[in-house]
């Protein structure tokens, strides 16, 4: 491990030098719920005992059991809960992120958290923040798919689009949550707005979600475990990145996609944490373990799938470049614990980052 690094500062430029050690850009994580409260801690013994994600649900557990926490907590609390998750991000290498709301299911808690995600954004100490809003994340209480689906577009939509707290909207397309239809009729009046468009598809079954990402051409359509191979090849001829996260079969104990034939079919893809009460990650290296060491896929094309592929998916506010390290880009850089480059996806239980330098400013992590 090589440490003890020398900054030397002028009024124009610091210098550092990393005694040898490696260097890669800041990592994007580019799928995450970073604002939210409660805990979920007692469903991984539901899942254990054979209980579906719908099970959980109907039992009390799921993302209703998150939106009854975090709707009584004020926005001073989440902020603070949040900054601390965001500089746990920070420490393993993640210099920008984006986060959804979906956690409040009603006008008010969706602009909160919403509220919550920009003040995130205006913290030089933290990763810079990409906001999007997912109020269809589930069906709330008290409401029918198309009651619900007919507020959204009536009345949520509309006050946040009017707030421009959210670059992007999102739906959970699947299966038992928002149909094809209902995630169209969404997804348009997002667009109506001058939205960005996002998808969560396919996480457990093939839903064909990935048809009606191609027909939007959203920027990305995450999870995307199931999607059929003849959708894919749609999704990638209209432009639309599949959001990989690798966490979430992590955490359910499910089997893994096939990453490496993204690789060879040139389709276009990203890995991300998908940070969320039932899978409390905060690493983007521990996720790139997951697929390097368990799923055989090459470190570089983690890297990049870490990188410069989402800065596409969720790009900078500046609107510099960034998930590279080049002239004009922003000084987003990661500093390893060792000279091989490789080493930023090889300690799942710990980071490889020693220092990093976010926005320009150096923050060394081994003092």
């Amino acid at each position: 491990m090589q440490d003890d690094y020398q900054s030397h500062s002028s009024n124009e430029v610091t210098i550092i030098d990393v005694n040898g050690s490696a260097i890669i850009p800041g990592l994007i994580d580019s799928h995450t719920h970073m604002v939210w409260g409660g805990d979920r801690s007692r469903e991984v013994r539901w899942k254990q005992q054979g209980n579906t994600y719908s099970d959980i649900a109907n039992m009390g557990g799921g993302i209703v059991s998150t939106v009854n926490s975090t709707k009584s907590m004020s926005e001073r609390d989440l902020f603070i809960i949040a900054k601390n998750r965001l500089m746990k991000s920070l420490r393993n290498g993640t210099t920008h992120i984006e986060t959804k709301s979906g956690y409040g299911l009603d006008s008010t808690t969706e602009i909160k958290l919403l509220k919550v995600a920009k003040q995130l954004s205006e913290d030089n100490d933290t990763p810079s923040v990409d906001s999007t809003w997912l109020g269809a994340h589930a069906i709330p209480d008290k409401h029918t798919l198309e009651s619900y689906t007919e507020e959204i577009i009536s009345h949520q939509l509309p006050l946040v689009a009017e707030s421009q707290l959210a670059r992007s909207a999102d739906v959970f397309c699947e299966p038992g949550w928002f149909g094809i239809d209902e995630s169209e009729q969404i997804l348009e009046a997002a667009k109506s707005y001058g939205m960005n468009l996002r998808m969560h598809i396919d996480e457990f079954s093939d839903g064909n979600g990935g048809e009606l990402a191609a027909k939007l051409k959203v920027d990305t359509a995450d999870h995307s475990h199931y999607t059929s191979e003849d959708n894919r090849v749609k999704m990638t001829k209209s432009g639309v990145s599949t959001g990989f996260l690798p966490g979430t079969p992590y955490s359910m104990g499910s089997d893994w996609p096939d990453f490496n034939s993204m690789i060879d079919n040139e389709h276009l893809w990203t890995i991300a944490t998908d940070f969320n009460p039932n899978n409390q990650i905060l690493s983007m290296p521990f996720v790139a373990s997951c697929i390097v060491q368990r799923c055989a896929v090459d470190p570089l094309a983690a890297l990049v799938a870490s990188t410069i592929n989402p800065s596409f998916t969720t790009p900078h506010q500046t609107g510099m470049r960034h998930g590279v390290i080049s002239p004009g880009a922003v000084a987003n850089l990661n500093i390893l614990n060792s000279k091989h480059w490789e080493s930023w996806c090889l300690t799942p239980g710990h980071s490889p980052i020693s220092a990093n330098v976010l926005n320009g400013k150096y923050n060394n992590y081994e003092n």
